[in-house]
Parts: structure tokens; C-alpha cells; sequence
């Protein structure tokens, strides 16, 4: 693996972790994990150990897959969630539980928990970037804190696929023995898990137009 090439994509990944921890503007949050999707997209071909020396067959599967991820993670799966946002009529700003300047201060603490970790691990120097493993810990953190701290519905489908982002990165660390269909069965549970999430939205919106956690505590009673 080529690190000059690998590191500053995961430093911009990791960038991406505190501005969508910061952001309240929802088009503004759909964006950024849309570009932290195709980051992670061209990322893909780059942990291929002897990617000029693979066979034609094994190039253009790689390529294929490399497609594939960036069509879903930085444009197919954002299209929708822009479109979900116009059909339910959602306000543009969301709100969190405990604050945003809270929620940066416990992403920050994540992420050098995650670097600190990541630096004790007996990890082979030549195999592959030492910042893969605390920027997966760090992104599936970032992706927990939106998960549990956004009260808009739609906000946590962001938030959780902010965390499958921060698992397909660890999923880069097992890349030479993790077969194909793995990795496209990873990809779908992602499209088909945020399809659903956006129709239970889409219909919950109707009666809430804020659809906030709130209000749907309120059919309990």
C-alpha cells in the first residue's frame, strides 16, 4: 500500500468526522457525507497491494467495484436522501440532544482515544497506513454520536451511515481476504437499509413534518 497516497484521504475523512459532528444545516450534512462516500470510493483501489501487476480480469473487477461504491456512497444514496428531504417538506436545520459544541468536544475525544489505541496495537509497519484503524474507530464513533445525539429521523440515517463509512474503512484493512461478495453483500445492506429508513421517513413526515424524535415518542401514549 502506497501511505502518501492513502493518509491524506483518511485525514480528510477524519475532517469530514468533525464538520458533520458540527453542522446543523441539513443540506450542508447530506453533502459532507456524500464527499466523505466518494473519498472512501476512490480510496478502495488504492490499498490493492500490486494494483498494475493484477491480471485483465482482476483489473476491471476493481474498477467495477470502484464504480459501484462511489455511485451509491457519493451520488445515488445522497440523491435520495436530497429527494426525501423535498417530498417531506423537512425544515433545513437539525437539532441535537445535548448541544453541537459538545458533540465536537466528544468527537475530539474519540478520535485521539481511537489514535492512542490504534498506537498500542502490535501493528506490521510495511502491511498497510497506520491511520486506517484509528480513522475507522474514529468515523464508527462519529457516526454512534450522530446516531444518538441528532433528533431529526433523517439525521440518523446520516449518522449511521457515517458509522457503516467507519467499518468499510476497517473492512480496507482485510481487502486481500475479503472476497467480492462480501464486500458487494456490505454495500447493498447499506442501499437497501437507508431505502428503507427513507420510506419509513418519508411516511412518518407526513403526519410530522419535523420528524423528530419527539414526536414519535409521542405515539407511545
Amino acid at each position: 500500500m502506497n501511505t502518501s497516497l492513502i493518509d491524506p484521504f483518511l485525514v480528510f475523512a477524519l475532517l469530514i468526522n468533525f464538520y458533520v459532528l458540527g453542522i446543523s444545516r441539513l443540506r450542508l450534512l447530506i453533502f459532507a457525507v456524500a464527499i466523505q462516500g466518494a473519498l472512501l470510493g476512490l480510496l478502495y483501489p488504492l490499498v490493492h497491494k500490486g494494483l498494475f501487476d493484477l491480471d485483465l480480469f482482476a483489473f476491471m473487477r476493481l474498477i467495477a467495484l470502484t464504480v459501484a461504491t462511489l455511485c451509491l456512497k457519493g451520488w445515488l444514496i445522497p440523491k435520495f436522501l436530497f429527494k426525501a428531504v423535498l417530498l417531506a417538506d423537512m425544515r433545513s436545520t437539525v437539532t441535537s440532544v445535548i448541544g453541537f459544541v459538545p458533540t465536537l468536544l466528544l468527537g475530539g475525544v474519540a478520535t485521539a482515544g481511537a489514535i492512542v489505541f490504534a498506537g498500542s496495537l502490535p501493528l506490521p509497519d510495511d502491511s498497510f497506513s497506520h491511520l486506517l484503524i484509528p480513522a475507522s474507530l474514529a468515523t464508527v464513533l462519529s457516526g454512534f454520536l450522530i446516531l444518538t445525539t441528532r433528533r431529526e429521523a433523517l439525521a440518523q440515517v446520516l449518522g449511521y451511515i457515517v458509522l457503516e463509512n467507519g467499518i468499510f474503512i476497517f473492512g480496507l484493512l482485510l481487502i486481500e481476504a475479503v472476497p467480492v461478495l462480501v464486500e458487494l453483500g456490505i454495500v447493498l445492506d447499506l442501499f437497501v437499509g437507508t431505502f428503507v429508513m427513507g420510506i419509513i421517513i418519508n411516511h412518518v413526515s407526513r403526519a410530522f413534518p419535523a420528524a423528530s424524535m419527539e414526536h414519535l415518542a409521542s405515539l407511545k401514549e
